[in-house]
């Protein structure tokens, strides 16, 4: 089974731009769709971004769509979250998740999730 690894979380200021990046290992990578979801304290994980298994289609939560944009590269097993004109309400736990074949905005349908890395927007 897939395995996820996220990196590229850190503070910024709003405005700034932060790329997130999740490497996979262990399994199939291009049999996978991959979704990025976060969570704020206190808040329910949300869904930001998902990205089919060839990376030709992509869906964007209507709070980020502009702004970020998810990419994957699957001769290296990575999939990639950039995110620009970042602001406080962004601040969160962002995760990778993965599920077989066909991506989805639900958390509850991914199999294989990663432990995150935090985003912290402030001034």
């Amino acid at each position: 089974q897939v395995q996820l690894v996220e990196s590229g979380g850190g503070l910024v200021q709003p405005g700034d731009s932060l790329r997130l990046s999740c490497a996979a290992s262990g399994g199939a990578f291009s049999n996978y769709a991959m979704g990025w979801f976060r969570q704020a304290p206190g808040k329910e994980r949300e869904f930001v971004a998902a990205i089919n298994m060839r990376g030709g289609n992509t869906y964007y939560a209507d709070s980020v769509k502009g702004r970020f944009t998810i990419s994957r590269d699957n001769a290296k097993g990575t999939v990639y979250l950039q995110m620009n004109s970042l602001k406080p309400e962004d601040t969160a736990v962002y995760y990778c998740a993965g599920r077989p074949f066909y991506y989805s905005d639900s958390h509850s349908r991914y199999d294989v999730w990663g432990q995150g890395t935090q985003v912290t927007v402030s001034s």
